[in-house]
């Protein structure tokens, strides 16, 4: 199968960073040893002593969504697919994101559907599209609503589907503290947004393997 790799030119919210003045990697890690005294414990003792760095890190993978962009992992395309142009479901898609509230964890599963209008992509690709998006601060509705649009502006197919389950630590960790309680979000476009008939098949087709 022959791949098509075609220039992307993506609207400017996918490649924009919202801060371009970061902060140096020491004054992050200052920033870290005064919240461990705020919280009342000692950051110079032994088991605090490195968690600046730690932290650090861990922040910088976690958030490194800020620094992709996520319609370039869509630019590379297949159109030997012997006609195919029904449905194509990419289901069960974990991630783990953070709440731009609280910044705390949400952890959940993506569920994303496309309609082909004659070329398709790598399955793999939209894994990582939800991943990027996942690795910055964000509300679940703005996430799932980013997820469709980047596929449907690149890709252009008849229809996006997505939807996302997940758990809030905000609600689980703090607050009214419910543990276990799942919030749903799901967006349609194209023939989808058009056709009821096809948010229902896709929603059939995602539950049949829950």
């Amino acid at each position: 199968m022959d791949a098509v790799i075609k220039k992307i030119m993506p609207p400017s919210e996918y490649l924009e960073k919202p801060v371009t003045d970061r902060p140096t990697e020491a004054e992050v890690e200052a920033a870290v040893r005064t919240l461990l005294r705020w919280t009342g414990d000692n950051p110079e003792r032994e088991g605090l002593i490195d968690t600046p760095k730690r932290v650090t890190k861990a922040f910088r993978e976690m958030f490194n969504g800020y620094d992709m962009c996520p319609a370039d992992e869509l630019g590379r395309t297949f159109e030997e697919v012997a006609g195919y142009d029904d449905l194509v479901i990419v289901r069960d898609i974990k991630f783990h994101s953070h709440c731009e509230h609280h910044m705390v964890p949400i952890i959940g599963k993506a569920h994303v559907g496309y309609l082909p209008d004659g070329k398709v992509v790598g399955l793999s690709k939209i894994a990582r599209v939800v991943d990027i998006f996942a690795h910055r601060l964000q509300t679940q509705e703005a996430m799932t609503a980013q997820i469709a649009g980047v596929i449907q502006d690149v890709l252009n197919p008849r229809g996006v589907a997505v939807m996302l389950e997940a758990e809030h630590m905000c609600m689980a960790m703090r607050g009214i503290r419910k543990q276990g309680s799942t919030t749903l979000t799901s967006t349609f476009t194209g023939v989808f947004k058009d056709t009821p008939e096809e948010q229902i098949r896709f929603v059939t087709m995602v539950r049949a393997g829950g």
